[in-house]
């Protein structure tokens, strides 16, 4: 097995390279946007603070069916929309339109339970001091929920690292594609378990990263 590693050291560097690149940027796709769309789901459903059920029901809606698409079909459905962005539908980056697309939706449905674990009192004790609408997300929700935002993120990131595996069929590479080009497809069993172990190890230690931090918020 070290003697395969040796021999494909390189690819397997690049792999975990593209891995990072494609996680990365869903990671980011995730804060940017599935953070603020999880907040308004929150604040616009029934019963909160700014119900409002056209918007309510119209994201929630959207993120439900981005979520319900099987991925390796809305990596394909996303293709004109992927070269239309990038300019492509083949590479890292392209591969990273439909990862992001995904990580929105399911970003988003964790950040809407999260909050929803947060206390009523604590958005009516906000309201009551006058806080504006950003001081009550950035002061008072985000803080109460930090710790359930930490690890919808953590679960998130490893759902991410699952969908990235089959992003070889758009030339996305990673360590899935590599596991099926060098491994399955050549009959190289060692490479698999190569790879297996790897995914093992990163998964293993974003998820206890991801858990520490969690506790280390949770100030209850």
């Amino acid at each position: 097995m070290i003697d395969y590693i040796m021999q494909y050291q390189s690819e397997i560097w690049q792999a975990i390279g593209e891995t990072f690149v494609m996680v990365a940027i869903s990671i980011v796709a995730a804060i940017l946007v599935g953070l603020p769309v999880g907040t308004v789901l929150f604040l616009c459903r029934k019963g909160q603070l700014y119900e409002n059920r056209v918007v309510f029901g119209t994201l929630n809606i959207v993120v439900n069916v981005v979520r319900s698409f099987p991925f390796l079909l809305l990596v394909v459905f996303l293709i004109p929309f992927t070269r239309f962005v990038v300019g492509t539908a083949l590479g890292t980056l392209a591969a990273s339109i439909p990862l992001a697309v995904m990580a929105i939706a399911y970003y988003s449905r964790l950040v809407e339970q999260s909050l929803l674990e947060v206390p009523r009192g604590v958005i009516e004790a906000a309201t009551s001091m006058g806080a504006s609408t950003i001081q009550l997300i950035t002061k008072f929700l985000y803080v109460e929920a930090r710790s359930g935002l930490m690890l919808g993120m953590t679960t998130s990131t490893i759902s991410f690292i699952s969908y990235s595996t089959v992003m070889g069929i758009v030339g996305g590479g990673g360590i899935g594609d590599f596991a099926i080009r060098y491994g399955y497809q050549r009959f190289e069993t060692e490479l698999m378990v190569v790879t297996i172990i790897i995914m093992i190890i990163l998964v293993q230690t974003i998820q206890y990263t991801g858990s520490l931090i969690s506790r280390m918020l949770d100030k209850r």
